[in-house]
This record gives C-alpha cells, sequence and structure tokens, in this order.
C-alpha cells in the first residue's frame, strides 16, 4: 500500500460519493459487498489485468487490455507509443477501465487520463517516482521507456466496488 493517509479519505470519499449517486439497481447489487478504501488499495498490489475502454474519432466504443497498477488510490496503465488507443486518448482522454476476478471483485472507475511521459515533453512531477516503480516490477531494460511506451494515470470522478467477501481475497 503507498497511500497516503489523505490519499485513502480521498479515494474513500470517491467511493462514497459514486455509490450513493449510483442508479438503484447499482446499489441493490453493491451496497453491503463493498470494502472501504484501506481495504481496496490492500487488495490492489501488483499489476491487475484491466479492461480499458476508449472512444475512436467516429465515436465508436473500443475495449482492450492493459497492466493496471493502482499506486496513491489511482490507476495507472501503458502502452506502445504507436497503439490505437494512444491515439484515442491523446484525441479523447475520458476512459473507464474494469478489473474484475471471477465474481470475487469488481473495481469499476470512470475519469481523465493523465498522460505521464510524453514523448518529447516535460513529465509530471512524479514520473521518475512511478518510472523507478515500473522498472523495479518489469525490468529496467524491458522496454526504451522514453520512447517506446506511453504510462497514463486515470484520475477518477466515479469508482464503485464490488466485494462480497474480503476473506477471499486476501486469503484469511
Amino acid at each position: 500500500m503507498r497511500e497516503t493517509p489523505e490519499e485513502l479519505d480521498k479515494l474513500q470519499s470517491l467511493l462514497g460519493s459514486s455509490l450513493s449517486g449510483s442508479t438503484a439497481h447499482l446499489r441493490s447489487i453493491v451496497e453491503g459487498r463493498t470494502i472501504t478504501a484501506a481495504q481496496l488499495t490492500g487488495v490492489l498490489t501488483g499489476m491487475c489485468a484491466l479492461a480499458l475502454s476508449t472512444v475512436t474519432a467516429k465515436g465508436e466504443p473500443r475495449i482492450s487490455g492493459v497492466d493496471g497498477h493502482f499506486l496513491h488510490g489511482r490507476w495507472h496503465f501503458g502502452t506502445a507509443r504507436n497503439a490505437a488507443k494512444a491515439r484515442h486518448l491523446a484525441a479523447r482522454p475520458a476512459a473507464s477501465v474494469a478489473h474484475m476476478r471471477g465474481e470475487d471483485l469488481g473495481v469499476f472507475t470512470h475519469g481523465t487520463v493523465e498522460e505521464l511521459n510524453p514523448e518529447g515533453a516535460e513529465t509530471t512531477a512524479d514520473w521518475q517516482e512511478l518510472l523507478a516503480y515500473l522498472q523495479d516490477f518489469y525490468g529496467d531494460d524491458t522496454f526504451d521507456w522514453n520512447r517506446e511506451v506511453v504510462y497514463y494515470r486515470l484520475n477518477p470522478h466515479w469508482m464503485t466496488v464490488y466485494a462480497p467477501d474480503l476473506d477471499k481475497l486476501t486469503g484469511t
């Protein structure tokens, strides 16, 4: 868990406001079957496979898989700079991601992506910290981190979690 107390508070607030503002149908499924922000950050460690949804220039939805890392209360993911999803996100930064583990966990997030390491431009203030984490995870010579891959942070405006049995997720 890499989250500060402030980041956990912000995430908990987001989870609460997202669920309370959801439809009655979604609330009937999730309420009583969710977990706290602190519990969530304890479950979402390492690489989590994400289904990423973007939109084409014609408004057509596209879904693809990415390696997701939940750090500081937000999803981080990357792709090849020449991937279609990179073009979609550059033109239309709204995105949704879903991480599911069978019927035991569903994390659904909508937000706007922020490019962390734009080619030929200044990186975000925290890029070096994230890069060190990614290089430790994948190996520092896996990619040309400056030219081959682009990384994003999904700044969420909505997130909900379905987790009916925390013990199944933590192995306790």
